[in-house]
Parts: C-alpha cells; structure tokens; sequence
C-alpha cells in the first residue's frame, strides 16, 4: 500500500528546524539517563561493584541524586542541536535522490523503501559525525567520572581544555573512524529496517484501512509508528552493540592511557567471556528502542506539522510518511 510523501521541497526549513530543534531536545531530555547508565556499564571494570543497570542506577541516585542522571546533559542537548539540523539535512536530501536513483529498477515498495532509507540513514550519520563525535567524547567522559577509576572533571570544557593539552584536537576526535563505523552501520540499518518494516505493516493492514474508507485512524497510525521503531532498534542494537561498546571504551579512557581494538576485544572477553562485547546490550536496546520510537513520532509529526500547504497536511494525516 503507497504512502503519501511529505519531500524535502515541500518542508517549511526554518519551522523545521526550530520546531526540531524543541522537539528533539524534549526526547533528549526524557531519555538521556539511558545513555548514561548505558555507557557506565560498558566502561566498568572486573572491579567495578555497580554492574547492572539497576546498580548504576542505584549508585547514581545515591551520589548525585537526580543529577546524576543527567551527567554530561548540557554539553550533549547543546551539541546534538547542530548534529541534528545536519543530520536531518542529509537524511531528507539522501533519501529524496536515492527514491529517484531507484525508478528504474522496478523494485518492490518495501525493498526500494529499505534501500533508500538505508542510504540515507548512512550518509546522514556520517555527515553528521564531525560535530557528533567531539560531542560524544565529552558527554561520555563526563557520564563516567568518578566511575571505576574515571577522573573527574569541573564540567565540559575542562574535559575539552584536558584533551586539547595532552592529545591536540586529535584529542576530541578519539576513535572517529570507529565512531563512523559503528553508528553509520547502526543508522543505516535502523532507517532501513524502519522504512521496511512500515510498508511491510501497513501492507498487513492494508484490509484494515480499507474498511476505514482508506484513512487509518491516529491509534492506528502511531502504532505502526511505533512498531517499526521498534523493530529498527531491536535489529540495530543487535548487530551493532560490539562495535559500540569497544568504541566507548576507547573514548574513555584516562589521557595517558594507550590501547587498540584487539586489546580491548581481549580485555571484554577475558572478563566476562564473548558476551563481554555485549556489555550494556540491554540498556542499549531500550535506549535505541526508546530513542527511534519516540525520535520517529517526533519526526514524523515535525514533517506533518512543517508541509507547506494545507493539502499536505492533510495527505500525511492518513498515511504517515514511512520514510
């Protein structure tokens, strides 16, 4: 069953973008703990006593209160604004020529849906890594301090002034080719798996809709919303929680210390055997379930919301976008 495109020509940019900009940073501010508790525990030590998600937690709570929580909050909302506004950039142009670049090869909506949105999802992550991964350096180093032997900073430009001494900027550019490698993957298969896994599911409800005079109901759109989210975080954080978890480490790690990938891979398994690399798997899982599903709706209404033109407005009403 088609659905009816909201394109990039037929956006309002600026409301786009400022309206994003709110949107998103509401997201962030509701789902950030994850990603602390997440990355803390990819990071702990064999000696670490907080291990679980709810030691973290507890752990947290108890040294910091709420605030604890929210380690490296400021610096992360801040820097993912800009990484967002060219991340959106690149998805929405990528996804619109690759659509195009598809035409002649006849190929199913679904199939020719998951190209695309892979393509896009791809090389929207690694446009928007420039400014990500310095971002993403900070904010993690932030998350752990005082964490199994994790220094401790005054805040984020301490950690930015630190890693500019000892490294230069390389410093905050720790892993960046590791850093495209694992979210460029992870993107592409999220958007991929998403824009499948909604023509796939709006297919199996195809009599459904009919019936309704071929306008689904909200409940019933927002479901398959939030089915195909996730759907594209549980495949996501499958196959790429390793790459991640290695990478963390990495970024991590105090400004004297040296370390590879294979050193890493063997410290993880060492410790806790192959599911090692998988550390944080469940955090991660609901962090990229949580984050997709409710990044999605966000999206998807931010497209509604920003058409240019009543009609398109009330076209995307029916049949949300699926790309």
């Amino acid at each position: 069953m088609a659905a009816p495109e909201i394109n990039w020509d037929r956006l309002d940019k600026i409301k786009y973008y400022v309206v994003g900009a709110g949107l998103f940073s509401g997201v962030t501010v509701a789902l950030y703990p994850v990603s602390v508790v997440k990355t803390r525990m990819q990071v702990a030590s064999n000696h670490t006593a907080e291990r679980s998600a709810l030691s973290v937690v507890k752990g947290l709570l108890k040294t910091d209160g709420i605030r604890g929580l929210y380690k490296g909050f400021g610096i992360a909302v801040t820097g993912a604004i800009p990484a967002r506004i060219i991340f959106l950039t690149a998805l929405e142009t990528t996804k619109a020529a690759s659509f195009k670049m598809l035409e002649p090869f006849k190929l199913s909506e679904t199939t020719q849906a998951a190209i695309a949105n892979g393509i896009g999802g791809m090389t929207s992550s690694i446009c928007a890594q420039a400014v990500f991964v310095p971002i993403d350096v900070i904010s993690q180093k932030l998350m752990v301090q005082g964490y199994s032997g994790h220094a401790q900073y005054s805040g984020g430009l301490d950690v930015a002034r630190k890693l500019i001494r000892s490294e230069g900027i390389r410093g905050l550019y720790r892993e960046f080719g590791l850093s495209v490698m694992t979210y460029s993957p992870s993107s592409a298969v999220w958007w991929a798996s998403y824009g499948s896994s909604q023509r796939f599911l709006w297919r199996f409800l195809e009599d459904d809709v009919k019936s309704e005079k071929g306008t689904p109901s909200l409940p019933k759109i927002v479901l398959v919303q939030a089915a195909g989210g996730i759907i594209a975080g549980a495949t996501a954080s499958c196959i790429t929680t390793p790459l991640d978890t290695i990478k963390t480490r990495l970024q991590v790690m105090g400004h004297g210390k040296k370390s590879s990938v294979k050193q890493v891979v063997k410290e993880l398994i060492s410790e806790d055997g192959w599911k090692g690399v998988y550390r944080g798997l469940g955090p991660r899982f609901v962090s990229m379930s949580a984050w997709g599903t409710s990044m999605i709706l966000a999206y998807e209404y931010l497209k509604r919301l920003c058409a240019k033109d009543e009609e398109a407005f009330g076209q995307q009403s029916g049949i949300v976008s699926t790309d």
